[in-house]
């Protein structure tokens, strides 16, 4: 009797919730340990093997090549060779991965209000700028226009604030009026705690070139959610 050869299809999830829901399906794309948060750390668009593991430290390479073998099954995000001078291969959404944005926004927005969410942990920085996408008041901006730089070690971004909100992209830091240097940690107490910038910049945190008013003034457009109540709902 010949045995036939079972091979696992990373196309496939590994879990089944027989559920027609959409919902029901989303996890089963998505709700694999470590998924969503590759899909987060793409979302800036493409990355490399290494630039990944290192914004995720809590991942072991073996899990994340299992990820992105599976991701990529799915028609989430693709493989591609960066052109010279990088010459290497890296990671990208697709269209369809891209669309999954207000599923991390969403969520990040919704969690935050739990009263266990500790904006102190480590973050990631493409985590930080997403999450200044997520937590803009559009109502502060008024007619505040700015271009903020980032420079987190290798990895830098450019954010320009117009009526419309916030766009963030890879670029030059040094284009900005202001230019955030550091570790994302740093930005984020800097922006959500309202922690001192020389401070922070006293404990190699967070350095801030350009007008401190305007910096000011920026941090000052991004406001997280009041902590849910404990009380039972009403419905």
């Amino acid at each position: 009797m010949k045995l036939e050869k079972i091979t696992n299809d990373p196309a496939k999830p590994k879990r089944r919730y027989n559920d027609a829901c959409g919902m029901a399906l989303g996890l089963e794309l998505l709700g694999d340990r470590w998924a969503l948060f590759i899909v987060r750390e793409l979302m800036f668009g493409p990355r490399r093997f290494n630039d990944l593991r290192a914004d995720l430290p809590g991942i072991s390479a073996n899990v994340l090549t299992q990820r992105l073998t599976e991701l990529e099954a799915r028609g989430i995000l693709v493989r591609r060779k960066l052109p010279p001078p990088a010459n290497v291969t890296a990671y990208e959404l697709t269209p369809w991965g891209y669309e999954a944005e207000p599923i991390v926004q969403e969520l990040g927005r919704w969690a935050v209000r739990s009263p266990d969410h500790d904006p102190t942990l480590p973050i990631s920085g493409v985590s930080i700028l997403l999450s200044f996408r997520t937590m803009i008041d559009r109502s502060r901006i008024g007619d505040f226009r700015v271009r903020a730089g980032f420079r987190f070690g290798d990895d830098e971004y450019v954010a320009d604030v117009d009526e419309a909100g916030i766009t963030v992209m890879r670029g030059d830091p040094e284009t900005g009026e202001i230019v955030f240097e550091g570790a994302p940690e740093g930005l984020a107490a800097f922006v959500y705690n309202g922690v001192d910038p020389d401070a922070l910049a006293a404990e190699g945190l967070l350095a801030i070139r350009g007008d401190m008013a305007t910096a000011r003034r920026f941090a000052d457009l991004f406001v997280l959610p009041p902590k849910v109540g404990m009380e039972p709902s009403a419905r």
